[in-house]
């Protein structure tokens, strides 16, 4: 396997968990809709907030790889709700159909043979696309962590989950 073809298949994986980090999409699967605003004790985070941060985080990295005109909301108020905010079960789909999306977007970014991982970015000359994808790719498993442990916490695990059985 040549080396961009190895270098892409490694970034596809860290983005779309498995081996050593959990998939997103199993960390929401089944989520009980009456504890997407639950917090656990001395937290300040609900469930949601967690995906809704995800999202706006995951968004604005794929924004700035590829809109040289792409403007960071502030840090850190503009990269998760407020802790006394909650949605609705339509604000907790937006969000997660939202993670979905743009890390369908990384991925393809990522597949794309014409992506040079290493060239600066036009608009952002010490920054490549390598450096943003890991960037996602390892926040996102640090967040997607949070997420599943906080499941674990307010015991809303579904029955028979794999990971709960200490196999992953």
């Amino acid at each position: 396997m040549k080396g961009n073809d190895l270098l892409r298949k490694e970034l596809l994986a860290l983005l779309s968990g498995g081996e050593a980090h959990m998939d997103f999409a199993d960390v929401v699967a089944r989520f009980p809709m009456v504890h997407i605003n639950s917090k656990a004790p001395h937290t300040p985070y609900s469930c949601w907030h967690f995906v809704e941060h995800l999202r706006i985080a995951q968004w604005d990295i794929l924004q700035f790889i590829i809109n040289p005109d792409h403007v960071s909301p502030e840090y850190p108020e503009g990269y998760r709700p407020q802790p006394d905010e909650k949605t609705d079960e339509a604000g907790w789909e937006r969000s997660v159909a939202g993670v979905l999306e743009d890390l369908e977007q990384l991925r393809e970014i990522v597949t794309d043979r014409a992506t040079d991982f290493f060239a600066p970015l036009p608009h952002a000359p010490n920054y490549t696309i390598f450096r943003e994808i890991l960037l996602a790719a390892d926040h996102n498993a640090y967040h997607i962590g949070e997420l599943a442990l906080l499941r674990q916490v307010l015991g809303i695990w579904p029955k028979g989950f794999e990971y709960l059985a200490g196999r992953a």
